[in-house]
C-alpha cells in the first residue's frame, strides 16, 4: 500500500551543516506519528521536509507515491497544511481573517463555495469562534496558538504536519486539540505531531519516531518505542516510564536537584 507521505533515506543541510542524516520514516492514512527527541535533533527540519518546504540533498520525500518536488506550491497546500511553533501574523487581522488564509489554495475552485463552512467549523473546533471578530495581534499566546491551528483546519488537507501544537494550552484546550486530532486521523486523514511531552505523546500516538542528532534512533509503536532504555539513551537522563490510571504510559525523567 503506498503510503500518504514518506521520506527515504533523506538528508537535509540548512547553513552548509547537515541536520537530517539518512531519515527514513513513512505516515499512512488513519494514523497519528509522534516525532519526539531532544533540542537540536531535527524533528521540525523533518517536519518541513515532509511538508516539501525542504528539498533534501540526498534521498526523496514522496506523497501518495509522487515526488513531492513535483507538486506545484498550490496545489501541495491543497494536500497537506503546515502548524510551525511560531504564531505570527505581519499585519493586525481580525481573527476570522486569519483562518481564512487557510482557503487561499482553493481560491478559483468549486471548493472555494464551501469556504465559510470550513472556516466556522474550523474555528468552533479549537474554541475561537468568540475570538472572530478580535485582532490577532491582541490575542494572548495560547488564543494564537489554536487560531493558527484552525488556519490549518480550515485548509482541509489530508496530511497534517503540526509542530507542538499544544505546547502553549492549557489543559482543557490541550485535550481538546488532542481529542480533534486523533478523529482528524479516524476520519482518514495522516497526522505528523512533534511533541516534547513524551506523556502526551504516548497518549496520543499509533506511532512514535525518536529522532537523535539528525539521525531516526527509533520508529514504532507506543510499546515498541517508549522504552526506559532507549528514551534514557535519547535524552541522556535516566527516564521511567510509569503506567497511568487508563493504562497509558507516563514518562517521567530523573529529577537531581543541586
Amino acid at each position: 500500500m503506498t503510503s500518504l507521505v514518506s521520506a527515504d533515506s533523506v538528508d537535509v543541510a540548512l547553513s552548509k551543516r547537515t541536520i537530517l542524516h539518512g531519515v527514513s520514516v513513512a505516515v499512512e492514512r488513519g494514523e497519528v506519528l509522534a516525532l519526539v527527541g531532544p533540542n537540536g535533533a531535527g524533528k521540525s527540519t523533518l517536519l518541513a521536509t515532509l511538508a516539501g518546504d525542504l528539498r533534501p540533498e540526498a534521498g526523496r520525500v514522496l506523497f501518495n507515491g509522487e515526488p513531492i518536488e513535483s507538486l506545484r506550491n498550490k496545489e501541495r497546500a491543497k494536500r497537506r497544511g503546515l502548524l510551525l511553533q511560531s504564531n505570527q501574523v505581519s499585519f493586525p487581522f481580525p481573527v476570522g481573517h486569519v483562518v481564512e488564509m487557510g482557503r487561499n489554495p482553493w481560491s478559483g475552485t468549486d471548493d472555494s463555495e464551501r469556504d465559510e463552512e470550513f472556516v466556522s467549523w474550523a474555528m468552533d473546533q479549537v474554541d475561537v469562534s468568540h475570538l472572530r471578530h478580535r485582532r490577532f495581534n491582541e490575542l494572548s499566546g495560547g488564543e494564537r496558538a489554536r487560531v493558527s491551528l484552525a488556519r490549518v483546519l480550515a485548509q482541509d488537507t489530508d496530511l497534517l504536519l503540526l509542530d507542538e501544537p499544544t505546547a502553549a494550552l492549557d489543559l482543557h484546550h490541550q485535550n481538546r486539540v488532542l481529542g480533534l486530532i486523533r478523529q482528524r486521523a479516524k476520519d482518514g486523514r495522516g497526522v505528523v505531531v512533534v511533541a516534547h511531552d513524551l506523556s502526551l505523546a504516548a497518549a496520543l500516538a499509533d506511532r512514535v519516531g525518536v529522532l537523535v542528532d539528525g539521525r531516526m534512533l527509533a520508529v514504532g509503536t507506543v510499546q515498541e518505542v517508549m522504552k526506559p532504555e532507549l528514551l534514557s539513551e535519547a535524552y541522556q537522563v535516566p527516564i521511567h516510564v510509569l503506567t497511568g490510571p487508563e493504562g497509558l504510559p507516563i514518562i517521567v525523567p530523573t529529577r537531581q536537584p543541586s
